[in-house]
């Protein structure tokens, strides 16, 4: 009896020595993940308090979702480049406006329309023909430079209203 405890001792000490150095390092860890854990708890609350305070799904009811996960989807970057590149075709080289040509006309108000549904901005360019046109043209490029997507067309106008 006196070996077998003798061989229990030599054993645990080292064992009991071990989760006494090291007992710390495990204290920690199991209580950095209880912190974390109830934190995401918390922001889990908190997004749902704010889901109910602003009625979420009254905002995203008319938004179709679809829309935002089709792979041939431009991305809103590459459809700004669009606009930067056929506002920069209109200008022409000196600076000075030219005609559009119809297609590029086109080009351009599907590239409005494509930021106006990324950015959720109302637009009218199809319903409309000449002047009216080309005035809703102005108008929906201010309204996606108030949106954040800055246009040629509307930053010019915007810098010269701040001068």
């Amino acid at each position: 009896m006196l070996l077998v405890l003798a061989i229990l001792l030599v054993v645990c000490v080292p064992a009991a020595v071990a989760l006494v150095c090291c007992g710390d390092d495990r204290l920690d860890r199991i209580a950095g993940a209880w912190s974390r854990r109830r934190a995401r708890r918390r922001d889990r609350r908190t997004i749902a308090q704010l889901d109910r305070a602003i009625d979420a799904d009254d905002l995203t009811r008319d938004i179709d979702l679809t829309e935002f996960d089709r792979p041939d989807r431009r991305s809103l970057e590459q459809v700004a480049a669009d606009l930067w590149r056929l506002r920069a075709y209109r200008l022409g080289r000196g600076g000075r406006p030219i005609v559009w040509p119809l297609l590029l006309i086109q080009t351009y108000d599907d590239r409005l329309r494509l930021a106006c549904r990324c950015l959720g901005v109302t637009e009218h360019l199809a319903e409309l023909e000449g002047v009216d046109r080309e005035i809703e043209r102005v108008r929906v490029e201010g309204a996606l430079h108030a949106a954040g997507l800055p246009l040629p067309a509307a930053t010019a106008d915007h810098r010269q209203r701040h001068r």
